[in-house]
């Protein structure tokens, strides 16, 4: 039968949405017994764009709806449906001439996707279930005189075979490889409790083991399903405004830059693209992690996955679906999985080696206790238990279960966290390192301050230049992405100055940019170009630039000139710098403007001129940041340029501002800032801390557990039931410890 969804709707209502949506398609064709589908069109259209179109919807509803052989798929207001036997046509209304003219085509039946993740723990908490409530009915029957031993017996049995079905699976695919884990150890426990008729002891172990492991589970589908919200939203067609002003639906991996797409109110926006007309707001929450809606009108721009509010916007496309900010985020997050923390290192030791050296202590302490110290090697008496109960309980309580899981399980929920508030750690070990940083060096443009230079005024010597010297300069500065590219291109744009053609462009790492123009060679970039050329004098008689303000120097054929900009402080930085010194952390500013702009920042922000570096090259920050960690410092670097690429990767822990950052930024980065706010640099600080501590808690939880029960496992005189208790407990205990983090405020 057929679900519906939580707002009411059915797969039929999803699939006649499309149909309605899609001037292309006439008709659909679905025969349920043969699992053919078809698809009627008019005229020529794009088979290939079509067919993903059909099979994206068509698997989304199958995720959402159940399988597609079991919809009812019935008439709506726009779309009749016709059945004929296993078949259902749904078309639209049109003349009777129409279907004349349809041409039919083929489309694959959509696979069937499953989450694993969800079925795995449910399917694990189901066997556990009968496990746990046929076991007890097992230990009631046990203490009623006229029912026969062997009937509570049947009963254990069947709980273990229950309990112990998956680890038996886990088991067996392991033994074909020649390895042994922690499955391995409990269903040998569960067996030699048999043997000595400890049939309770077995079923109660199965039982936790299963419940433990159905709960492990359930936290890593509650981690990963958080980050998959992120995605979930992300549409997989939009709508493309031709040419000749048609619209029509296209997969948006087949859009390509610089196509018009229009955007409705409650739509995702597809792609990343700047609005080109109309007004509206859009809620980035899911990229960003900002609460508040975004206003956004022509020049603004938007991103794939977010959400436009109210308004209809029509937006010209940036980037293709690969390069979109919401694919940056799924490579990254993919990666972090991949990457383990340093401290996981310790844990993953337990494996084959460790299962071998608990099976060789625990035979060897059977002997021990049977040829040594004369005690029964099956039978248990009052007074004792047997060496191989004792054996058993010794297996038990040195297995490593929750050890295994005490610091994966912190780690994923950290990165989970992270995500959904805009923090992406590219793995544990970004988690782990920033929990140690004592000293953070950030960039000042676009980190410190916002970024969003201005030209105030252009310069030209001689006077009267000031147009041609724009348009050079925005030339140089058209496939950059550096806030003072941005700022020339606009005034550029705003004066309506076109650029010229540039040839033999050339990049000048820490400089500028250099290119040829048809009157010869230009140079864009820092006063030093100048300071030590024949227009030394031009530089040093240039009037002094006011506090704030910043410059870039131009140099052509016959003129030379200069672009005054200004930026401005981000509204928390000063406040977060002040709780980064209260939590321990010394901040350095690092920046290669000049010393008066940098030291007038320094004193917005309450920033101890030690503290501040100006003037540096790209291989000046490098050289800083490594005498900074000679001295014993750990220290992050916060930067968003290409400049800052090589002092993020000299750094012990590199962080991006992932929003306006450059590839090779991000690149480099191990932690990004998807909003480009200054306090998620301390929210991720405060994450990584309460991830440690978490980390150091599970251990604690794990290590003593173990040792304890190991101490008095040898005593022998502890009872199997307790051993079982303390070590699933501990398991258990890990896993909710660690999913406290999910429910974090920071």
């Amino acid at each position: 039968m057929e679900k519906e969804g939580g707002n009411g709707h059915t797969g039929a209502d999803q699939i006649r949405k499309f149909m309605a949506n899609d001037p292309q398609i006439e008709a659909l064709e679905i025969s349920r017994d043969d699992h053919r589908i078809r698809v009627a069109t008019i005229g020529q259209v794009d088979e290939e764009d079509l067919r993903e179109r059909i099979e994206n919807v068509l698997k989304q509803v199958q995720k959402d709806y159940g399988r597609l052989d079991s919809l009812t798929l019935d008439s709506g207001d726009e779309i009749q449906a016709r059945e004929s036997g296993e078949t259902t046509v749904l078309e639209k209304a049109t003349c009777e001439t129409a279907p004349k003219l349809w041409q039919w085509r083929k489309v694959p039946w959509p696979a069937i996707e499953e989450d694993h993740d969800e079925n795995e723990w449910q399917k694990m908490a189901l066997f556990a279930a009968i496990c746990g409530t046929v076991g007890l009915i097992g230990y009631g029957l046990s203490f009623q005189e006229n029912i026969p031993t062997f009937i509570p017996i049947i009963l254990y049995i069947i709980a273990m075979v229950a309990g112990g079905w998956d680890a038996a699976q886990d088991t067996w695919k392991l033994l074909r490889q020649g390895k042994l884990d922690i499955h391995f150890l409990m269903i040998a426990v569960a067996v030699g409790a048999s043997i000595v008729g400890a049939w309770g002891e077995g079923a109660l172990l199965l039982f936790l083991f299963s419940l433990s492991g159905a709960m492990e589970h359930f936290a890593l589908y509650r981690t990963r399903r958080e980050i998959d919200s992120l995605f979930k939203a992300a549409p997989k067609e939009a709508t493309v405004i031709g040419d000749d002003g048609r619209e029509r639906r296209l997969s948006v991996s087949r859009i390509q830059p610089g196509q018009l797409v229009i955007v409705k109110p409650g739509d995702i926006f597809p792609l990343d693209s700047e609005v080109e007309h109309g007004e509206s707001a859009a809620d980035e929450s899911t990229l960003t992690g900002e609460a508040n809606p975004i206003q956004k009108t022509k020049g603004h721009s938007v991103y794939s996955g977010t959400l436009n509010l109210w308004g209809v916007l029509k937006v010209r496309v940036l980037r293709s679906a690969s390069e979109s900010s919401m694919q940056k985020i799924i490579r990254l997050i993919q990666n972090a999985q991949d990457s383990k923390a340093p401290s996981q290192s310790f844990t993953d030791k337990f494996g084959t080696g460790y299962t071998w050296a608990v099976l060789t202590l625990t035979f060897a302490m059977f002997f021990v206790w049977w040829q040594l110290l004369g005690v029964d090697p099956f039978k248990s008496t009052p007074e004792s238990f047997s060496a191989l109960y004792r054996a058993m309980t010794l297996l038990v309580v040195v297995s490593p279960c929750a050890l295994v899981l005490s610091i994966p399980s912190a780690i994923l929920a950290a990165i989970a966290w992270g995500a959904k508030h805009g923090i992406l750690f590219r793995g544990g070990a970004a988690v782990e390192k920033l929990a140690q940083v004592d000293l953070v060096a950030l960039d000042k443009t676009g980190t410190l301050t916002t970024g969003d230079l201005r030209v105030q005024e252009i310069e030209s010597f001689p006077d009267g230049h000031q147009d041609r010297l724009l348009g050079i300069a925005a030339s140089l500065e058209a496939n950059s992405t550096h806030p003072i590219a941005t700022a020339i291109l606009a005034r550029a744009e705003e004066d309506n100055v076109a650029p010229i053609e540039i040839t033999n462009f050339q990049s000048l790492t820490g400089m500028g940019l250099r290119g040829m123009t048809p009157e010869g060679e230009v140079l864009l970039g820092r006063r030093d170009l100048l300071k030590d050329g024949p227009l030394k004098d031009l530089v040093d008689q240039a009037s002094t630039l006011g506090v704030g303000y910043s410059e870039v120097w131009i140099i052509a054929n016959d003129v030379a000139g200069r672009f005054i900009l200004k930026d401005k402080v981000r509204e928390n930085s000063a406040s977060v710098l002040a709780t980064l010194k209260a939590s321990g952390i010394r901040p350095v500013m690092l920046t290669g403007d000049r010393a008066e702009a940098a030291l007038d920042v320094a004193r917005q922000l309450s920033l101890d001129e030690a503290d501040v570096h100006a003037g540096l090259f790209p291989e000046d920050k490098v050289t800083l940041v490594q005498d900074f960690g000679k001295k014993g410092h750990k220290v992050a670097m916060v930067g968003d340029g290409v400049n800052d690429a090589p002092c993020l990767a000299a750094a012990y822990v590199s962080v991006a501002m992932g929003g306006r950052g450059s590839d090779a930024a991000l690149e480099q980065s191990e932690v990004v800032l998807m909003n480009d706010r200054i306090e998620g640099f301390h929210d991720a600080i405060r994450l990584s801390r309460k991830a440690r501590r978490i980390i150091r808690q599970n251990l604690i939880i794990a290590l003593g557990t173990v040792i304890l029960m190991l101490i008095l496992a040898l005593g022998g005189n502890l009872p199997l039931t307790f051993g079982v208790f303390a070590h699933e407990g501990s398991t258990v205990i890990v896993c909710l410890n660690s999913l406290r983090l999910l429910l974090s405020k920071i």
